[in-house]
């Protein structure tokens, strides 16, 4: 199912409806039409949101229940991208709670239930309420460039005594694939995930934002703000995620000079031998509450 809206635009308004990339490179990029560059609508990106769930759900939901999620609670989900969080979040603010999920692309999780869901670009759009309990975000910042409007319109929609919760990637903190470095897969693991980061950063992509949260949570005038990190050294997960992300990738890889195919098909087959001790960024939790 796609919600993805279009709409004609004459030659003078043409500009204002590009991409955020192409109106600042002045060129388009094979990428999402969002800008992002793990496009939602791959065939991989099933797959990788799978291996997201399994290392990350567990986390986000221990945090939100410390934050005494409850019934009648209502939620905002931002960048939702699967049903796993909204879906968690709705049968636990029931009866008589709510939960938006809100994406760029909404098709993950347009089949699931129990949760309402909306197409919103969070770094442009109103926010879908003012009135929220919480309202959290999974490795959605760290890819938006208007991360200061996106960081607004979150706060602005919590009720007083509300909760804003961010989570995201911190790959600079921690950017190698292999931390063990002990052979030429490792090395050429490392490699590729250099060519993923130089991506990253070609579309704005904050590499070091996990780090700063706490602060932007104060910044933003929250209270008992609070952080911590997760750090999966390795997982069957963390294999899987690896081998979604760069099978995605190839032709971004491969055309930027950052591989070849036949290191990128070396690099999976090491993956899928399992001999490979694959991690991913650190993940940096913070939570903060709107006074009153």
């Amino acid at each position: 199912m796609n919600h993805r809206v279009s709409c004609a635009a004459s030659d003078d308004n043409k500009a204002n409806t590009l991409p955020w990339y192409a109106r600042a490179t002045g060129k388009m990029m094979a990428v999402g039409d969002d800008g992002y560059l793990l496009d939602n609508r791959r065939p991989e990106a099933g797959t990788r949101f799978g291996a997201l769930s399994e290392l990350f759900d567990p986390i986000t939901f221990g945090h939100v229940t410390s934050l005494g999620i409850g019934p009648g609670w209502r939620c905002w989900e931002v960048g939702a991208g699967s049903p796993s969080v909204p879906t968690w979040l709705a049968d636990h603010v029931a009866p008589g709670g709510h939960v938006i999920a809100t994406d760029l692309d909404v098709s993950h999780v347009a089949t699931a239930g129990g949760f309402e869901i909306r197409r919103h670009d969070v770094g442009a759009d109103p926010p879908p309420g003012d009135d929220f309990d919480l309202v959290h975000a999974r490795l959605v910042l760290v890819h938006v460039p208007q991360r200061e409007d996106a960081l607004r319109a979150m706060v602005g929609s919590l009720r007083p005594g509300g909760w804003l919760l961010l989570e995201d990637a911190d790959p600079a903190l921690q950017p190698l694939a292999c931390p063990h470095e002990r052979g030429p897969a490792e090395e050429l693991a490392n490699r590729i995930r250099r060519g993923f980061r130089q991506l990253l950063a070609a579309r704005d992509a904050e590499l070091a934002y996990g780090r700063t949260l706490p602060h932007v949570l104060r910044s933003a005038g929250l209270v008992d703000v609070g952080a911590d990190g997760y750090f999966p050294l390795t997982s069957p997960a963390c294999a899987v995620l690896e081998g979604a992300t760069v099978a995605q990738l190839r032709a971004e890889l491969v055309s930027a000079g950052l591989a070849t195919d036949a290191e990128i098909d070396a690099h999976l087959v090491n993956v899928a031998a399992g001999g490979l001790d694959c991690t991913t960024a650190p993940m940096i939790s913070a939570w903060g509450r709107r006074p009153g």
